[in-house]
């Protein structure tokens, strides 16, 4: 692969690893993409397996972004119903406000939700921070899954 096919695939990269903090853009797909489109780009038994080994990183960060941080909202008595509602308010959200509104319409539909169901601002607000921990540590998670995989990436970009 070129030089400046190489930056190119880099700059998505780049674009994935921003997308897993601000969801509007692709994060992880984007990621995998421009890895897969290297490893073909460049072939070679390295190449793939750098395509691996990254493959199995994002994956691997994938299972546990779902299932550490919602072992842990579980544990708290965040209801699944809060967290449906705060996505779905976190939608209308980012239309209403452009970016920051995802992450108010979320804030705002988990403690809405708790609030009806508990009648109590105060444990509805603890609620809240409880999903607020889960989801920080699940955007933390894939990140980190992500960071590993481009650290590998440009390793092997390197020796190839």
């Amino acid at each position: 692969m070129s030089v400046w096919g190489e930056i190119v695939v880099g700059l998505v990269i780049l674009v994935g690893l921003v997308g897993i903090v601000v969801p509007v853009l692709p994060g992880v797909l984007a990621i995998f993409g421009a890895i897969l489109v290297w490893a073909i780009m460049t072939g070679g038994t390295t190449a793939w397996v750098v395509f691996a080994i990254t493959t199995v990183l994002l994956v691997v960060s994938g299972v546990i972004k779902y299932m550490w941080p919602g072992r842990n909202m579980k544990e708290a008595g965040v209801p699944n119903r809060a967290l449906f509602l705060g996505g779905a308010l976190a939608i209308v959200g980012f239309f209403v406000i452009p970016v920051v509104g995802l992450f108010a319409g979320f804030v705002l539909g988990v403690y809405l939700s708790e609030l009806e169901r508990l009648s109590d601002s105060k444990q509805a607000w603890t609620f809240t921070v409880h999903a607020l921990k889960g989801v920080g540590l699940s955007i933390l998670i894939e990140l980190a899954g992500a960071l590993l995989a481009t650290a590998v990436w440009v390793v092997g970009a390197i020796a190839v």
